[in-house]
């Protein structure tokens, strides 16, 4: 028998049996793993400008570039001089509204009532004397004894009496009644106004320092004692380090698996063997092509969705931009809609 009828049949199925084997290894890779999902991406960390809400030179900055600070710490401060005395006048406004509307709604005194009872007895008094004195004159002027002059003197000064009675009936029953409700709603609207201006001048003054709003690391430190600060010029930038999250992106295949809460571990080449609890924070619901940073280049013509795995960081070990890889067991179950996603303060250490 030719060698070439042999040896034709036998590379035939030397061919078909690397094929087959070729394809039941690569169909198998492609299944992968069905009980864990395997994501690749890159740490990222939220970052906030920090600057005064208020317009002064720059007195004192209590930390410099790489300081870890806490939520709370306070960072920097601006001259006071001027927002102190604003608040000093707008306290003693408020301290002299405050008398103001006292003596109003406290009214008269006892001892106003009893003047005002003594400037009616007197005003009295002077009425009976006029009334007395026109009297005569009338009648003298009869007997030829006074001029119609005396007579109308005394008339006039009847008159006045009269007049000055009424005057002081009105203060005592003023008196006796106090000040009006409306002079008092007046009084106490204008001590809100100043109570206001108050609290307002208070919040200027506390402007004066800066406080971290998170814990995190002082990436940089912008401004330096005795530049001018103002709302608009950022004076520290923090970066918040705790916790990260791995910006993913995952195929709409497996989007099924995935839900907001869902534990996951995250891994880096930095620190090998080590690995980080995480969890699903965010899934956008909109699609967009794959960048070309993500790490597997069979996606990277493909349409994704963003993930956000959320990582505590109480270490500082993850930086911005690290690689990183996420695994997210598939025999977990689903939290409910509405559920809370854990924190680092809940998770614990990583």
């Amino acid at each position: 028998m030719d060698k070439k009828t042999i040896i034709r049949p036998l590379v035939i199925l030397l061919l078909f049996t690397v094929a087959g084997s070729g394809w039941w290894y690569f169909r198998h890779q492609e299944a992968g793993d069905t009980t864990r999902l395997r994501l690749f991406g890159n740490i990222d960390i939220r970052e906030a400008d920090l600057s005064f809400n208020n317009s002064e030179h720059i007195d004192k900055l209590l930390v410099q570039e790489g300081d870890y600070v806490h939520k709370g710490q306070l960072l920097a401060m601006l001259r006071k001089a001027r927002m102190q005395a604003k608040y000093a006048a707008a306290e003693a406004k408020v301290a002299s509204q405050q008398a103001v509307v006292a003596r109003l709604e406290a009214g008269s005194r006892p001892q106003e009532i009893r003047q005002a009872l003594a400037d009616v007895a007197a005003a009295k008094a002077r009425l009976r004397d006029a009334e007395v004195t026109y009297e005569r004159s009338k009648n003298l002027h009869q007997e030829h004894a006074a001029s119609m002059q005396a007579v109308d003197d005394a008339q006039a000064s009847l008159g006045t009496a009269h007049a000055e009675l009424k005057v002081v009936q009105e203060a005592l029953a003023l008196a006796v009644e106090g000040p009006r409700s409306e002079d008092i709603e007046e009084a106490r609207a204008m001590l809100k106004v100043d109570e206001a201006q108050l609290v307002l001048a208070a919040e200027v003054l506390k402007d004066t320092e800066l406080y971290a709003p998170a814990d995190g690391i002082i990436r940089n430190r912008i401004l330096e004692p005795g530049d001018m600060a103002t709302p608009q010029t950022p004076v520290f930038t923090l970066a918040m380090t705790n916790p990260v999250w791995v910006r993913a992106y995952a195929p709409e295949t497996v989007l099924g698996k995935l839900a907001p809460g869902i534990h996951a571990e995250v891994s880096t080449d930095s620190y090998p063997g080590k690995t980080y609890r995480g969890w699903v924070g965010f899934i956008s619901p909109t699609a967009e092509f794959t960048p070309k940073n993500v790490e597997t280049p069979e996606l990277r013509t493909r349409l994704v969705y963003q993930v956000r795995i959320y990582v505590c960081n109480r270490e500082s070990e993850l930086r911005l931009g690290m690689p990183a890889t996420v695994t997210i067991p598939l025999d977990q179950p689903k939290p409910a809609p509405g559920h809370i996603t854990p924190d680092c303060g809940k998770q614990g250490n990583p």
